[in-house]
């Protein structure tokens, strides 16, 4: 004769706390209606480069995808016109 074993009593489930998502920040481009990102204007294109010379990520930068391609092609040009240095 085979026994069977009573099934155990399921566990009460914990209920979840609500997530709740922060607004994403505007990339600064954005928030001041920039729509060109000028290669002459060294001082703006320093904020977005590390101390090595290398082009900060979107997600450090803080730009959105439009934004950042425009000032990869403009700190590419104010390189290639020696106003900003490859490597520092």
């Amino acid at each position: 004769m085979a026994r069977f074993k009573p099934k155990p009593k399921p566990k009460p489930r914990k209920r979840r706390k609500m997530v709740r998502f922060r607004d994403r920040a505007k990339c600064r481009f954005c928030r001041e209606n920039i729509t060109y990102i000028d290669y002459k204007d060294t001082q703006t294109l320093q904020k977005l480069v590390t101390t090595r010379g290398k082009m900060l990520s979107r997600k450090r930068s803080g730009n959105c995808a439009k934004h950042q391609r425009a000032a990869a092609r403009a700190l590419k040009r104010a390189r290639f016109l020696a106003l900003m240095a490859y490597v520092s």
